[in-house]
């Protein structure tokens, strides 16, 4: 009985990943796939809704909406004020355009800028597509390397690695364990180089199997023009960077707790970019509102996962995991990155994580530093098989598909921080 409950979670995780490939929002999946588990398990269905379900939902958004919320404000005020496209323009032209691995590096140097800095990847695609594609178009670089290159900046050393990073994949075990967003600093930095020189070494060699094919840019009948400057005007960009320098300062340095430093961070971005933005009344209603689609996607995650956890099957993998031979952070590790692979989220797989096993790990007398970057890193891997959101709207908005472009996803930003993990644990195991 309990290895078909196993087979189970499988199929339910096949349900999400083919309803997701065909367009159905993670709030109707969710629930969905929560029902096929509820119903071939024998649990009683309404009961596990509303006890299993809406409790693991509501335990997320609880704990977590506020973070949200004041982060997505922001990353609302870095868009509307230009400061993020400051930024990004800025960078390229320190790094220059005339080579084609130099623009490959550009933009992912700007991406891992804004997001290390407190930006949101969704608002971050919007600040960086314009300038890449005329560049990707001017080398004749495959546009279907953008989406790889752009996770690789945003998704993988900047939201789980690198210690201070105010991404919510770092500070949701935060939460748990008592830590800070430095935790274990230097677990996280050799993990970070790890799939820093991985990634480049990948990108690097498509390049060159792209040119060995005569394969280019690759997108007909694309009228895209070189980024021009538009007639708003643009913080300088000292300026520009003050609000992420100050949300970076104050997290980690002074050692705020992470949403008294995300308020002051909105409030010190009023008078930062008063004559930058047209209605800061605007921008605080849109960052608000911004803020509903992802709580509720990871919540709506979560809550598939509290159901999933209350399965026998979930108790036989779990088991499974927590036998494997070594330091408990290697079952920590395999346990948050299938989570994070079942529910297709970071901070989804992270939060049923937390919520499930986080006390189970402490009373084990590991050190919560450990816990902390381990299982931050774990989260981001497997969460961006091909049903994350993310990876579906990125790819939407580039006007790619999975077909054509999901490979170099899967490769920057699944298996570079799966190989990532194995000297980040051997050193966390030798240091902790």
């Amino acid at each position: 009985m309990d290895i078909w409950e196993v087979i189970v979670i499988f199929i339910s995780l096949a349900l999400l990943i083919v309803l997701a490939l065909r367009g159905f929002s993670i709030i109707i999946i969710a629930p969905l796939a929560s029902l096929v588990v509820i119903l071939f398990t024998g649990m009683p269905i309404l009961g596990t809704l509303q006890d299993s379900y809406m409790a693991g939902f509501v335990s997320f958004a609880g704990r977590f909406y506020l973070i949200f919320l004041f982060a997505s404000m922001f990353g609302k005020f870095m868009e509307d004020s230009g400061a993020a496209k400051k930024i990004a323009l800025s960078i390229m032209k320190v790094t220059g355009k005339a080579k084609k691995l130099n623009v490959i590096l550009a933009i992912v140097l700007i991406s891992a800028v804004l997001t290390y800095g407190g930006v949101s990847v969704f608002v971050a695609i919007f600040a960086i597509m314009p300038i890449a594609r005329p560049l990707f178009k001017e080398l004749d670089i495959p546009w279907t390397l953008f989406v790889g290159v752009f996770f690789f900046g945003t998704a993988t050393f900047t939201m789980t690695m690198l210690p201070g990073t105010p991404a919510i994949q770092n500070i949701i075990p935060t939460q748990y364990f008592g830590t800070t967003t430095m935790a274990a600093p230097l677990v996280g930095i050799v993990a970070a180089i790890t799939v820093i020189l991985f990634n480049i070494y990948y990108l690097k060699r498509q390049l060159k199997k792209a040119e060995e094919r005569g394969e280019g840019y690759g997108v007909e009948d694309d009228d895209v023009e070189e980024e021009k400057e538009d007639s708003k005007q643009l913080p300088p960009i000292w300026l520009s960077l003050l609000p992420p320098i100050f949300l970076l300062i104050v997290l980690n340095i002074m050692k705020l707790d992470v949403v008294y430093t995300l308020i002051l961070s909105v409030v010190f971005c009023m008078p930062v970019f008063w004559k930058y933005i047209d209605s800061q009344i605007k921008t605080l209603n849109q960052g608000a509102v911004n803020t509903v689609l992802p709580i509720v996607n990871t919540s709506a995650d979560v809550g598939y996962g509290t159901v999933i956890a209350a399965t026998a099957g979930f108790a036989v993998l779990s088991g499974a995991l927590a036998s494997l031979p070594g330091s408990p952070l290697i079952s920590l590790y395999g346990a948050t990155t299938l989570l994070a692979g079942v529910t297709g989220s970071a901070s989804g797989g992270l939060g049923i994580a937390m919520e499930v096993l986080g006390e189970q790990y402490l009373a084990l007398g590991v050190a919560p530093e450990a816990l902390h970057r381990i299982a931050s890193i774990a989260a981001g891997g497997f969460d961006a098989l091909p049903h994350n959101g993310a990876v579906i709207t990125a790819l939407a908005i580039a006007g790619l598909t999975h077909r054509k472009a999901y490979k170099h996803i899967f490769f920057t930003t699944v298996v570079g921080p799966v190989i990532a993990a194995v000297p980040a644990i051997i050193l966390a195991i030798m240091i902790y």
